[in-house]
């Protein structure tokens, strides 16, 4: 076997097991958005946009989840300059006012290290709204370092929910030579929020709820289980930005 995929395979093992019982509860988040007809915003900055990006309108996904991928905090504005911008101050705001976040949906916050003025700000911005909020973020790396942030605060102690990536500081997880690389943070990330999803499907199916569950369009099928994709599209289009 590989190095990388050992050691992540046993990395995975470790970090599910080990969330279990913040898996089972930001599950119920998500099955209640389900039942309750509301949306899951998902946020995040850098390589932490993947999360959304993966949760968005995909095949096997759920439909009422809105990514927040605003073209300035995403890496496709240049690198650099992402990384620059996602500790600037007041930018939350600016995202967050682009899009339409109500009273009973939930947002999803992804930032690895925790300590970025745009994460923390988007914390505290969905408090001051009373929406929940959800850390995705790895406690190790971000107890570590300060936060960049005026308050001192960082990601995980302003969140009403913290799921814990377990990835080390520096993300990676194999050493050659001097360096680190094999990074984690985007896979582990992938596994917790797709557990979430199938978990928070079967909540709601118990609930006799008809899941707004996307199937592929790359296949040949005229029997949708609840809904077709064009049914979600119409249910939803006025209220994911980017549909």
């Amino acid at each position: 076997m590989f190095e990388y995929t050992e050691i992540i395979t046993k990395k995975i093992e470790q970090m599910v097991k080990a969330q279990e019982s913040q898996i089972t509860k930001v599950s119920q988040l998500f099955a209640d958005c389900i039942i309750n007809d509301k949306i899951i915003h998902v946020f995040g900055t850098g390589h932490s946009h993947m999360i959304p990006i993966e949760l968005f309108i995909r095949a096997g996904g759920l439909a009422n989840i809105n990514a927040m991928l605003d073209p300035d905090t995403v890496t496709m504005s240049g690198a650099i300059r992402n990384s620059s911008i996602e500790r600037l101050s007041g930018m939350a705001d600016i995202v967050w006012d682009n899009y339409s976040i109500q009273s009973g949906d939930i947002i999803l916050i992804v930032s690895n290290s925790g300590r970025n003025a745009v994460p923390i700000e988007m914390a505290l911005r969905a408090k001051k709204e009373g929406i929940t909020s959800i850390a995705l973020t790895s406690l190790e790396q971000s107890k570590q370092f300060p936060s960049r942030h005026d308050s001192g605060k960082k990601l995980y102690e302003l969140c009403d929910y913290i799921l814990d990536n377990h990835v080390p500081s520096g993300d990676g997880l194999v050493s050659v030579g001097n360096c680190l690389t094999g990074a984690f943070s985007s896979i582990s990330g992938m596994i917790l929020v797709n557990t979430i999803v199938t978990e928070a499907a079967k909540i709601a199916l118990k609930n006799n709820i008809p899941l707004p569950i996307l199937a592929s369009q790359n296949i040949d099928s005229t029997d949708p289980t609840y809904y077709t994709n064009e049914e979600l599209y119409k249910k939803f289009q006025n209220r994911l930005k980017h549909l």
